[in-house]
């Protein structure tokens, strides 16, 4: 699995038992010292980021048991998430990619050409945060001063605004989840992806926006029949994730209902007033043994109908073959048919904009 870390204890958890895999998080933490790491500060007029250079020796015992501590967390609460549901069985391994120097390059080369997109987008953006004013209400409250009607459908007793003060900014969280199923590898798909994922990336940092970015594959082996690569978590923010991102690729299946639902419990239970899901996917849901068909379908639609009731809106990005029957399961008002695969960053950025 390349970089990509391994958790290496055997684990027996809520019925799901886990062995060490020969590519185990062990090895890949280490090579972090062999390369210098970059820590961004803070951005150019023209939307490049600033670095300054932490060399291999700082790399401290502290940081390393961090990024341990970390992957631990983040497999036990998705198991977790997922005791109660038809993924209960199925054996799951959530990585924390590692990057190198060859990482950085490539990250450098792809947003060299994305910069001016994501720069202008956030630089419109941003004074509509910084001038927010106290006449707005903020809204899918449990208690306030005016009563929203049309909030009633959720039923989670968020039925009331109340005015925001002056020093409360529009609040968003975001989650990305990338298909690395086999088939992105065709027709440019991956490059597309990895491209739009460095464009919401880097507009997130710029507006201070949190983000999540998930990929998912499923069925590498029959110990790991679902794989889970967190690029970048909102329980620990690293600048240095832009290069994690990089370790994005096409790899086997995709049983998308099992990771939306990682996900979107993540979100819900965030502190953000608004919060968005958005799955960057060229194909429907097929994994061993009978996750595929209407049976994919039907849980993902639970899925999706289950935390948007939690707040959680969700929407779907096809860029493939399957754009029909992605558009039928997520529903055609949360499908982005994207027809030209360069327009997929600036889209999806502008999307999330709209949000502000």
């Amino acid at each position: 699995m390349g970089s990509t870390d391994l958790d290496n204890d055997k684990t027996e958890e809520k019925g799901i038992t886990l062995k060490k895999s020969s590519d185990s998080e062990e090895s890949s933490s280490e090579a972090m010292d062999d390369s210098t790491h970059m820590e961004r500060s803070d951005y150019l007029e023209n939307g490049s980021p600033i670095y300054h250079e932490t060399k291999p020796e700082q790399e401290s015992e502290e940081r390393k048991q961090k990024e341990r501590d970390l992957r631990k967390k983040l497999n036990r609460v998705a198991r977790e998430t997922v005791s109660d549901s038809i993924h209960s069985k199925v054996k799951l391994i959530v990585h924390r990619p590692d990057y190198d120097q060859e990482n950085q390059q490539e990250y450098n080369s792809l947003y060299a050409g994305l910069k001016s997109i994501v720069g202008e987008i956030a630089r419109k953006t941003m004074p509509l945060l910084e001038h927010e004013v106290s006449s707005e209400f903020a809204g899918n409250r449990y208690y306030g001063s005016k009563f929203q009607a049309n909030s009633v459908a959720y039923r989670d007793y968020r039925y009331f605004a109340r005015k925001r003060p002056p020093t409360e900014s529009p609040s968003l969280v975001v989650g990305l989840r990338v298909d690395e199923s086999a088939s992105m590898s065709a027709f440019g798909r991956l490059e597309a992806a990895k491209r739009a994922v460095i464009a919401v990336y880097e507009f997130c940092q710029m507006c201070r926006i949190p983000i999540m970015i998930y990929g998912d594959t499923a069925d590498v082996s029959k110990l790991e029949q679902m794989s889970i690569f967190a690029y970048a978590d909102l329980d620990h923010t690293d600048s240095n994730d832009r290069f994690r991102l990089m370790g994005i690729r096409p790899r086997s299946n995709n049983r998308d209902g099992m990771v939306l639902r990682i996900m979107a419990e993540r979100l819900a239970a965030s502190s953000q007033q608004t919060k968005l899901l958005i799955s960057i996917s060229d194909g429907q849901p097929k994994a061993m043994d009978v996750y595929s068909g209407d049976y994919a379908a039907a849980d993902m639609q639970q899925t999706i109908e289950e935390y948007e009731r939690k707040g959680v809106r969700f929407f779907a990005a096809a860029i493939g073959q399957d754009k029909d029957i992605i558009s039928e399961i997520y529903g055609h008002d949360k499908y982005l048919d994207i027809s030209n695969l360069q327009t997929l960053p600036e889209q999806l950025v502008r999307m999330i904009s709209r949000f502000l």
